[in-house]
């Protein structure tokens, strides 16, 4: 055998074992090993902003979105993660999803561009009543005290990422996804409560 079809089929076993190694990992972060499945995360991320970087310069798009989108692909390889066919290649799964969010970045950034103005006339009028601020505060209460200031800052007071994460010491991503969590565990507050 020659040597350059003994790289060339080194090269194939390479990319084989890494298939391997992503699917591998995925089934011992099922099967419960949070160290496997931190390192996973780690290699999703690299792969999900590449992949993503690559399609937004296809398209003629800046590279403004790419760490929401990687942070959205985490995101939704951990809530859906149970639903990954464990006989089926993970990195086919992996670029169904940063397609998707790569789509759904796309159409926010256009549909983005709407002037309140614009659509003022059509949105009901303000009626909060005095009560429902307590109302609240009261759902508010039942979080730790950095995820409500965190919602408070974003989802009450209007402030950005950006600036809720400067005043935290934390970066964008890492205050989306304490935003997303607390959004979450008070869903599932409210659902309990309602059931």
């Amino acid at each position: 055998m020659t040597k350059t079809r003994e790289k060339t089929l080194e090269h194939t076993r390479i990319e084989v074992r890494e298939e391997d190694q992503l699917g591998d990992m995925m089934r011992l972060a099922l099967a419960g090993n949070s160290a496997v499945y931190a390192d996973l995360l780690k290699e999703v991320a690299k792969l999900a902003r590449g992949s993503a970087r690559s399609m937004l310069r296809r398209r003629g798009q800046s590279d403004a979105d790419l760490e929401d989108i990687v942070q959205e692909v985490l995101l939704a390889v951990h809530l859906k993660r149970g639903a990954w066919d464990k006989v089926r290649p993970f990195r086919p799964w992996l670029g169904a999803i940063v397609r998707h969010k790569l789509i759904d970045a796309m159409r926010r950034r256009r549909l983005g561009d709407v002037s309140v103005d614009e659509i003022a006339d059509i949105l009901p009028a303000e009626t909060t009543a005095p009560s429902d601020a307590h109302d609240v505060e009261r759902t508010l209460a039942c979080l730790p005290e950095r995820p409500r200031a965190i919602v408070r800052a974003i989802a009450i007071e209007g402030r950005s990422a950006a600036q809720v994460g400067a005043d935290f010491g934390m970066n964008e991503g890492a205050v989306r996804v304490a935003l997303h969590r607390a959004l979450k565990d008070l869903a599932a507050r409210f659902r309990g409560r309602t059931e």
